[in-house]
């Protein structure tokens, strides 16, 4: 199957039409979605509007942008005008439509991407296995039954299963780079504040980054860079600029100081993890190892940051329709309103040290490699994983490796790896930079893939 930047390249030269990639693509979604489960709401007559629209600039000689004709699909919380914005909750399937499409995905469309419909996610984005009582597990593309990840699963599916090549989904403690590893796709979770996140459902403001999902990584650069700019309109977008980052993929690692993350990240990492690692860094030229300042006390901080904001966003629901939540979350947002503000206080003063100490590691090292999950994606209902002999709960020890990592906000490609010893399963990386270079993270993702050490493998059919 086409790539995404292929698909845009062969729609731009005219050698297809984008009304041949959308059939194919609304052909693929129906032959696979009862085994994947990966949307929950389709708009396939506007999308077929869309790209008719596409073919007839094109017909006329006229410019369209370096997304025309390209199908995507998105995690829904972000709105989609005359549509609810479900963010994965029963609770909100009464509420009016959204008024507008999220600024995400008004720029995707800028760019002539073609929107297809909407993804399933863990309820409010608090979870790691998309899991969904009120929608229906999202199962993995490579071994139904196994886990798409969470909470952009499906995300991961729908690009993994070759549904769509591109996906817009979110990232709080790991939602992009879990879903990623676990379904063999490319990710990007930008730096924090990159980009805007207007026009869609909050989970934890001090955390949330959104970010695409792809099936290359040049196709990775080409949707980021559309995505980019400043929002005034948003308080938590910092970017002043685009910083455009496709056109210098080409640009390799040379002369880039790459280190390999140990410590923490190798102690709660399983073979095949500490394989895909060495592949990686074997690509790379990484010989290093490197330590990340504080990542336990990190990962604590970020989950009590998590269960307090997402506690108190969602209190006022929790007392009038407790009910309707998802089993798998309404006790975590319970135990997020109920802690001690004092916890909540102490973690950002924490947070601030942290920040500095990341920060002054990339004055010595322009990119880290680290596992984007301890495991590959566990089977469904799976209560317990085992990382290096210890039996720990699934759910909230698969984001072991990305939480860190959010809380510092750097900016992270998740690269699809195949080690050994998965079952023929993936199991991705984590190329992680300094604030705002997220340039640097996608070079080395082309680096991958150009020698074939990170690739997206087609699904079972």
């Amino acid at each position: 199957m086409p790539t995404l930047s292929q698909t845009a390249h062969a729609i731009a030269t005219r050698r297809t039409r984008a009304s041949e990639v959308l059939q194919a693509c609304i052909a693929r979604i129906e032959a696979t979605e009862p085994r994947l489960n990966a949307f929950t709401g389709t708009r396939f007559e506007a999308a077929r509007a869309q790209a008719a629209q596409i073919d007839a600039r094109l017909s006329r000689g006229e410019a369209v942008g370096p997304l025309a004709g390209v199908p995507f699909a998105v995690k829904n919380l972000f709105d989609i005008a005359g549509e609810v914005t479900l963010a994965g909750s029963k609770v909100n399937r009464a509420n009016p439509p959204a008024p507008a499409d999220a600024v995400l995905v008004q720029r995707l469309q800028a760019a002539g991407a073609v929107l297809v419909g909407a993804l399933n996610m863990d309820e409010y984005a608090y979870g790691f296995t998309t899991e969904n009582s009120h929608e229906g597990p999202t199962h993995n593309p490579h071994r139904p039954g196994h886990s798409a990840g969470g909470s952009s699963g499906g995300c991961g599916a729908a690009v993994g299963g070759g549904q769509v090549p591109l996906a817009l989904g979110s990232d709080t403690n790991g939602s992009i780079r879990v879903p990623a590893s676990f379904c063999g796709v490319w990710g990007l979770k930008p730096t924090f504040g990159r980009l805007s996140r207007r026009g869609s459902f909050p989970f934890v403001a001090s955390i949330d980054h959104l970010g695409p999902f792809a099936d290359d990584a040049a196709g990775l650069a080409l949707a980021y860079d559309a995505l980019q700019g400043p929002d005034p309109l948003d308080p938590g977008c910092f970017a002043t600029r685009v910083q455009p980052t496709h056109r210098a993929l080409e640009q390799g690692v040379q002369g880039l100081r790459i280190g390999v993350l140990g410590g923490y990240f190798e102690a709660h990492a399983n073979a095949p993890a500490r394989e895909a690692v060495a592949q990686a860094a074997a690509a790379l030229g990484a010989r290093e190892t490197v330590l990340w300042p504080f990542a336990a006390e990190a990962r604590a901080a970020a989950f009590i940051t998590s269960a307090s904001e997402g506690g108190a966003l969602h209190l006022q629901r929790l007392r009038e329709r407790m009910g309707d939540f998802e089993p798998l979350s309404v006790d975590r947002f319970i135990a997020g309103a109920l802690q001690p503000a004092a916890w909540y206080v102490r973690a950002q003063r924490f947070r601030r040290v942290y920040r500095d100490q990341v920060n002054a590691l990339f004055r010595d090292w322009d990119l880290l490699i680290a596992p984007a999950t301890p495991v590959p994606a566990p089977a469904l209902g799976s209560e317990w994983i085992e990382v290096n002999g210890q039996r720990l709960p699934c759910r909230p020890s698969i984001g072991l490796l990305t939480q860190p990592v959010s809380y510092a906000g750097c900016p992270v490609v998740a690269a699809p790896m195949w080690p050994s010893g998965t079952d023929g399963l993936p199991l991705g990386v984590q190329l992680i930079a300094a604030p705002w270079r997220e340039d640097l993270a996608l070079r080395a993702g082309r680096v991958l893939e150009q020698a074939g050490a990170a690739r997206v493998k087609e699904a079972l059919p």
